[in-house]
């Protein structure tokens, strides 16, 4: 998985690990796509994050029928919990990374061409 016993620990359980490391791979993100990454159900990542966002970690808006969820960036901490998440992304195996953290966040340009068509 994706962190290591001292995350776990210090966060309290492995859920809440993963959302915040995939908050900072990421900047945002909604509940279903953290729970489809790291293959834990939609409530528990829902839990976390709304404990998250109850303790000034996180701050969460509505966008269309999603709630995405970022760092409250007013929060002192937070930009130390940032750095040392930054160097925790930093030591995972490269094949882990890509594996968890490759997808893709913007829309293909409407004229380009799938690989399919090309070949």
């Amino acid at each position: 998985m994706a962190v290591g016993p001292v995350l776990e620990a210090l966060f309290g359980n492995r859920t809440a690990a993963c959302v915040l490391l995939y908050l900072q791979a990421y900047g945002e993100g909604h509940a279903m796509a953290m729970a489809r990454t790291f293959g834990f159900s939609l409530s528990m990542v829902q839990r976390q994050l709304q404990r998250l966002e109850a303790n000034g970690v996180l701050l969460s808006r509505q966008v269309g029928n999603l709630r995405l969820y970022a760092f409250n960036q007013r929060n002192p901490t937070v930009r130390n919990l940032r750095s040392m998440l930054t160097v925790e992304l930093d030591n995972l195996p490269e094949d882990v990374a890509d594996q968890l953290f490759s997808e893709r966040r913007r829309p293909r340009r409407s004229d380009k061409l799938l690989r399919s068509l090309i070949a």
